[in-house]
């Protein structure tokens, strides 16, 4: 699997994706309606792209999902703002993969953060099984954090 970033063209198809990924959220204790923000908006997911934060995840030639993305200013810290795998692709290792080229994407990143609702018993097995750690539980939200162990990495990036 590949990322790359998406451009506003795609944002249609994106955001169809989207939709169909996170109705699936209902089988995993989400309320009928409980949706992340522009979830199935074309305009925001647009912007995202315009912003430079929209990543396509790609496996061969098939778009399987997508990811917002926001390093920090000095590369040294990223926020994963939401990632999605089309249904149709669901249970079928993309979610790993999209997580893995996310980490490999920002080499010099020291720490990756990212939050899902408390009650996604899915995406909150999911992070801790990928090494994400919880920092706080607030307001329905769990933040997660993992840190890079490989100081190599780290100090080639200064």
């Amino acid at each position: 699997m590949d990322i790359i970033k998406a451009e506003e063209k795609q944002a249609e198809q994106i955001a169809a994706m989207s939709i169909r990924a996170f109705e699936t959220d209902v089988d995993v204790g989400g309320a009928k309606g409980a949706f992340p923000p522009g979830y199935d908006s074309v305009e925001w997911h647009k912007q995202m792209a315009r912003e430079g934060h929209l990543y396509l995840a790609m496996a061969e030639k098939d778009l399987v999902g997508a990811a917002i993305v926001f390093p920090d200013e000095t590369g040294k810290s990223v926020y994963i703002g939401r990632i999605f795998i089309d249904s149709i692709y669901h249970r079928k290792g993309y979610g790993i993969r999209l997580m893995e080229c996310i980490e490999k994407a920002f080499p010099c990143a020291a720490a990756f953060n990212l939050d899902t609702p408390s009650w996604n018993k899915r995406t909150n097995t999911f992070y801790k099984r990928l090494g994400y750690r919880i920092v706080k539980v607030e307001d329905g939200f769990v933040f997660y954090q993992k840190r890079k162990t490989e100081p190599d990495t780290i100090l080639n990036c200064t």
